[in-house]
């Protein structure tokens, strides 16, 4: 192809949708026609990246192998399409502002008033059109955060507008997802938000190419012509999306709707080779149709959104399809694990997933979910805090330093067996400077962890922290029992330990579930399902 082609997607009536979910499952459709396909977001909000933001207000921080901290949505378009995504596939507002101000102040506008439009779409259209003059791809997605009216989108509006008209005809469309609500008073589905959207869309000089109608009930054909008539799309570019049992339904159903075959017609693209999509029906099959199940209990302390643990549950999805076992994620806060009532918590649990998160708020609860496991034989699994506390608690309750801790909880610990980075001491900004992105790690031979990584013993995984294990305590946790069976060579530090005396207990300092996708689930979390599945037979 020689020219790049540009999909929007934008939303109206309300929040939460799905953009992410639609983007995804047209780039799923895309990529298995052949096309090279990739998707980016764009934030409206000011934050320069989510990185700073509480899991209660935006849901888990997806990180990158660049070490981009980013939209959840990022880990959906890895999770469906299996390509690495980057810094370049979200942008915010306050990174669009941060750039163009620092342009300013290096007198890049020649002494001119620098102003929404055109310095500021501008900008925008520069980011959009990055991916795409890479040469890399031939269809990029924009799914454009917040809903059509909000103040906060309008500047993102007016630069595809104007990136429309300068791409000309068939380079460029918009897909418009909005709401039919179902009105039970009336008994009927309601079409006049939609219609409202749409207008408000066309007041800032866009027209709907494809509307996605998410609803609860089936829209009839009168219906769909009726949205057709008043939203000035064709017949066929009106597509029903219906709740699904799962996300990963939601491709095939899209499929079935013909909006992959309406977007290519729209783009002036070949229509003649079918998707294959073989390996994702397969995956569906086998998360369907469980030959057994296992019930992991997952210890965190933003439990209440499940937003927040996004790329954990997800991954727990891949892993249980590989198994055919159906994965029942129970959900403890660990500030409510006590002394006296984690055992009561945490019985009959075939698997204990200690998670990530910062901060002292919940972490004696996750201890003890640490010594639980460990005591009783139960599959363990850590991911970065998670693993922190596991050697916290084995500095306590088996090595005999009572007041082991991390410097983070404690900053006058005698014993801070995990400590903040020598090169973490001097920083001050919160905000991208923790340690991100892929490192290497080389794994000890013949160690559990290698053999869940199929005997490789070189791996490269993702990292989002500031505190890592304290090497003066290597030796003698060493030398009680547990092992440093991963370590990163450029800088000596420990990313796994495990121990050899229990059925599977492995705690890393990284976060493995950010590169687990349908396509390649993750082997940690796939060797923890089958722990955890022999562990419940036993």
């Amino acid at each position: 192809m020689s020219q790049t082609k540009y999909i929007f997607v934008t939303g109206g009536v309300t929040s939460s949708l799905g953009k992410g979910i639609i983007a995804a499952s047209l780039a799923k459709l895309l990529q298995a026609r052949g096309y090279r396909t990739t998707i980016q977001k764009l934030d409206p909000y000011i934050n320069v990246d989510p990185g700073t933001l509480n899991p209660y207000e935006h849901g888990e921080c997806y990180v990158t192998d660049d070490g981009a901290e980013t939209d959840l949505d990022l880990g959906h378009y890895e999770r469906f399409l299996n390509v690495k995504t980057s810094q370049a596939n979200n942008v915010t507002t306050g990174r669009i502002y941060q750039s163009v101000i620092e342009k300013e102040r290096r007198g890049e506008f020649l002494g001119k008033t620098v102003q929404v439009v055109p310095h500021i779409t501008n900008e925008i259209k520069h980011r959009i059109q990055l991916l795409g003059k890479s040469g890399d791809y031939d269809i990029v997605i924009t799914e454009i955060g917040g809903t059509v009216g909000d103040i906060e989108s309008l500047p993102y509006i007016e630069a595809v507008r104007q990136l429309l008209w300068e791409l000309g005809d068939d380079n460029g469309i918009v897909i418009h997802l909005t709401l039919v609500p179902y009105l039970s008073a009336a008994g009927e589905l309601k079409t006049k938000p939609t219609q409202h959207s749409v207008k408000t869309l066309m007041e800032s000089g866009i027209k709907a190419d494809i509307l996605v109608c998410r609803t609860e009930h089936e829209i009839s054909d009168d219906i769909k012509k009726k949205l057709a008539l008043f939203c000035n799309v064709k017949r066929e570019a009106v597509i029903q999306s219906i709740d699904a049992s799962t996300i990963y339904d939601v491709p095939i159903l899209m499929q079935q709707e013909g909006l992959d075959t309406v977007t290519l017609k729209r783009l002036a693209l070949p229509d003649t080779v079918e998707p294959n999509l073989t390996h994702w029906k397969d995956f569906l099959r086998k998360h369907k149709n469980p030959q057994n199940e296992v019930t992991i209990g997952l210890i965190g302390k933003y439990v209440e959104l499940q937003d927040s643990y996004k790329s954990i549950l997800e991954a727990f999805i891949h892993a249980g399809a590989v198994n055919e076992v159906r994965v029942i994620v129970k959900s403890v806060h660990s500030e409510h694990l006590t002394k006296s009532n984690f055992e009561s918590k945490l019985i009959g649990l075939d698997g204990i997933l200690v998670a990530p998160g910062f901060g002292e708020r919940g972490i004696e609860g996750k201890i003890k979910a640490v010594q639980y496991a460990r005591e009783q034989g139960i599959p363990f699994l850590g991911i970065c805090l998670g693993m922190q506390m596991a050697v916290i608690e084995y500095s306590r309750n088996v090595l005999g330093l009572a007041d082991a801790n991390s410097s983070e909880m404690d900053e006058k610990t005698s014993n801070p067996v995990i400590n903040l980075m020598e090169e973490q001491k001097t920083i001050t900004n919160k905000g991208g400077t923790m340690r991100l992105g892929a490192w290497d790690c080389n794994l000890q031979d013949n160690s559990l962890v290698s053999k869940v990584y199929n005997n490789q013993l070189d791996i490269e995984e993702r990292h989002r922290h500031r505190y890592e294990f304290n090497n003066d305590y290597k030796s003698k946790l060493e030398e009680a029992g547990l092992i440093a069976s991963g370590i990163n060579k450029e800088t000596g530090l420990v990313e796994i330990v495990e121990l050899a005396d229990h059925p599977w207990f492995i705690g890393v300092q990284y976060h493995p579930e950010y590169k687990s996708t349908v396509a390649n689930p993750h082997p940690l979390f796939v060797g923890f399902v089958k722990a955890a599945l022999r562990h419940k037979k036993e």
